[in-house]
């Protein structure tokens, strides 16, 4: 599957540099990663609206590194979520495709490892995400 992954990306990248390019490149890639993957393990903060969450993000990413980050997140979901993951410092662990509600699943399985997400709006009301691996 990989040397497939990997000559799908040359090809990809040589078709966007001959100028016939559809789409861009990394939006190739991110459909692919995305369609590679079974699980992610994740980790989340439920508030109510979504000027709290974006508050919520600009002070989890001033973090200088991705261990304080993660620190600062899960210590948010901790103080502030309104899940009852969040006393687990918003752990949900390993779900696969269709386990969660779609919003939310979209972007989890999109996300770079290590990053937090954009607020995410749900049945629920606003989610960040933060995914800590993918397999």
């Amino acid at each position: 599957m990989k040397k497939f992954l990997s000559l799908f990306l040359f090809v990809s990248a040589l078709i966007c540099l001959s100028g016939n390019c559809l789409c861009s490149l990394n939006s190739v890639s991110s459909r692919v990663e995305a369609a590679e993957y079974k699980q992610v393990q994740a980790y989340h903060i439920l508030v109510p609206t979504e000027q709290q969450a974006v508050e919520l993000k600009n002070e989890i990413n001033k973090g200088q590194n991705r261990a304080e980050v993660f620190s600062n997140f899960t210590a948010a979901a901790r103080k502030y979520s309104k899940c009852p993951s969040g006393a687990d410092g918003g752990k949900l662990g390993w779900f696969g495709k269709g386990d969660m509600v779609k919003p939310f699943e979209d972007v989890a399985f999109n996300l770079p490892e290590g990053t937090v997400s954009e607020p995410v709006k749900t049945q629920f009301g606003y989610h960040l995400i933060y995914v800590v691996s993918k397999k």
